[in-house]
């Protein structure tokens, strides 16, 4: 079996070399950068499964290597983060970021999480293929693509899997922790703010208004609802 590549961007050695070896030892195999040059380098050239990436790099911010690989690839990205960088874990969130673990972390939480996102990238189930259709929104599962109105709509890995649950129960409310046990992980430990940060970018690029929004509803305190057809034929 081919062995995942894993890019770490990383400038602290103290993180950088046992993690690499924790890598290695779960069968990945582990490729490092400590610059925001040459992770975006290193990217470009070795094309990895998924990136580890550091929000604090010296010749520059994390995230900036983020917008890069959301320029050009939905390759999953999983955030390093300092406690307390609130500010940096939505902003990395919104700008595609797939999953973030908070400094100091373990190994094997850090891999078990690789290997989550990961499954989640590979796709729907084999079982789920065809359309799912709503109004205008039209979602190709075997594709892997979403249109609405025809024109394009570029979706992370996550929103894809959030609109996914949402349009297959269209009328229906979907609860927060079913959207959280499906789309992250069901020991899911941290903040649910993540859910409502990715609701959010979905909206957006949805063009719903969050104040009088035409797809995605707020049920508060219980989850969302994806209009039902009726809805938006009468909308």
């Amino acid at each position: 079996m081919t062995r995942r590549r894993i890019l770490l961007v990383e400038d602290e050695e103290s993180i950088s070399e046992p993690l690499s070896a924790a890598l290695e030892r779960d069968g990945f195999t582990p490729l490092v950068a400590g610059t925001v040059a040459e992770g975006m380098r290193r990217f470009r050239e070795d094309r990895p499964d998924l990136v580890l990436l550091d929000v604090m790099l010296p010749d520059g911010d994390g995230r900036d290597v983020l917008r890069g690989i959301r320029a050009e690839s939905r390759t999953p990205v999983v955030m390093l983060t300092a406690r307390g960088e609130e500010t940096a874990k939505v902003a990395g969130l919104e700008l595609g970021a797939d999953d973030y673990v908070v400094k100091p972390f373990g190994a094997a939480e850090l891999i078990a999480r690789i290997r989550a996102v990961l499954r989640r990238s590979a796709g729907p189930d084999v079982h789920e293929e065809g359309s799912l259709q709503a109004g205008d929104v039209v979602m190709d599962l075997n594709k892997r693509t979403v249109t609405r109105a025809g024109d394009p709509v570029e979706l992370t890995l996550k929103e894809f899997e959030l609109l996914r649950l949402l349009l297959r129960d269209a009328g229906r409310v979907v609860t927060r922790t079913e959207l959280m046990d499906e789309v992250w992980d069901p020991n899911w430990y941290g903040s649910t703010k993540t859910l409502d940060v990715h609701v959010s970018s979905l909206r957006k690029k949805l063009g719903d208004d969050p104040a009088d929004p035409r797809y995605v509803h707020t049920v508060r305190g219980v989850g969302f609802r994806f209009s039902s057809e009726d809805e938006l034929a009468a909308g």
